[in-house]
């Protein structure tokens, strides 16, 4: 072999293993909900190199000290070499202020629902990450729930028809002490809770033109949080509603997304483990007429997630959801939550 043909090759070698070194990872702040689940999975992945997170809970820091996690001061996160990509898991309150530290850092973000509480916050979060071409990962639980997936893209395909309607269910029974952390927004669980599938719903029929809450207080407790909540969104020739409570008992096997059209309906119920019942006029992409059921292998919240964002942080592809399909589901999130004003 001609030697410079040779030290190319290897060359190409070198730079493709270099290339696929795990990417590192740190965590601001870990007291959010989802941040135990991300660690684990970030820390079973081959993809992923956690190196150290940065928690100012004394609790949690001592949680994460005993599992032999490194903490970092937050200068130290934001400044390592080590790290490539950040994830955003502080208090909601917090959110957009640590997203935009993490870019204006040069780091590539894994930013926590909701991403902000306002939606000057979350342009800002946007616009920076747009203008330095870094990565902005929201992290919505279930843009990667294949029924999710699947539904929308049935939808999207076309064998539904003309779609006039889509119905979200999302509720739990949330313990009262946490109901103060959930209060601390007006939107109450329809903000802590309903994004979920505001976001698929948005991200498939656009923006609305029109919509209309009723947020309200229904538990048998004495704090002001809207736990009984309802959205109802408008587009030119369709609906969408939206319920999230935090009263419901079973909550987990009722949580759904609907869509309908003009020649069938899809239905993920329960979302996890999803479960998908596609009913059609006529047969279309890999379904017949009739009613049918799908069911999926095993799925495990956020490895799709960690997996993708891996894949953008290399440049080996790109997002599912592009910027302004993030601005535009902030935006319905605020006004389904009475917070755009």
């Amino acid at each position: 072999m001609d030697r410079r043909v040779f030290l190319s090759l290897a060359a190409a070698g070198v730079a493709e293993a270099f290339q696929k070194q795990p990417v590192g990872i740190g965590f601001l702040g870990a007291t959010h909900s989802h941040a135990e689940s991300k660690l684990a999975v970030v820390r079973a992945s081959p993809e992923l190199r956690l190196v150290g997170i940065c928690e100012t809970d004394p609790t949690v820091s001592e949680k994460l000290r005993s599992q032999g996690i490194r903490l970092m001061a937050r200068d130290e996160l934001l400044k390592s070499p080590e790290i490539q990509v950040i994830a955003v898991e502080s208090p909601v309150r917090s959110h957009a202020s640590d997203g935009l530290a993490v870019l204006e850092a040069g780091k590539h973000l894994h930013l926590e629902k909701a991403p902000a509480d306002n939606m000057a916050a979350f342009r800002k979060v946007v616009d920076t990450a747009r203008s330095k071409g870094l990565v902005l990962q929201v992290g919505y639980m279930w843009r990667y729930n294949p029924g999710i997936v699947k539904a929308i893209e049935a939808a999207r395909k076309g064998w539904l028809g003309s779609v006039y309607r889509v119905h979200a269910n999302i509720g739990n029974q949330l313990a009262a002490d946490r109901r103060p952390e959930w209060g601390e927004f007006s939107g109450g669980v329809m903000f802590e809770l309903g994004c979920h599938l505001i976001d698929p719903m948005v991200r498939l029929m656009g923006r609305p033109r029109k919509v209309v809450s009723t947020l309200r207080t229904d538990g048998a407790f004495t704090d002001t949080l809207r736990d009984n909540t309802l959205a109802v969104l408008e587009w030119d020739k369709a609906l969408g509603t939206v319920q999230s409570s935090t009263l419901e008992l079973n909550s987990s096997k009722h949580r759904a997304l609907e869509i309908e059209g003009t020649l069938g309906r899809v239905l993920v119920e329960p979302v996890e483990q999803p479960s998908l019942t596609v009913e059609l006029k006529k047969a279309s992409g890999p379904y017949q007429a009739g009613t049918q059921t799908v069911e999926f292998p095993p799925y495990k919240r956020f490895v799709d997630d960690m997996k993708d964002l891996v894949a953008a942080v290399r440049g080996e592809g790109k997002l599912r959801t592009t910027y302004d399909e993030d601005l535009m589901v902030q935006e319905a999130l605020l006004r389904c939550s009475g917070m755009d004003s």
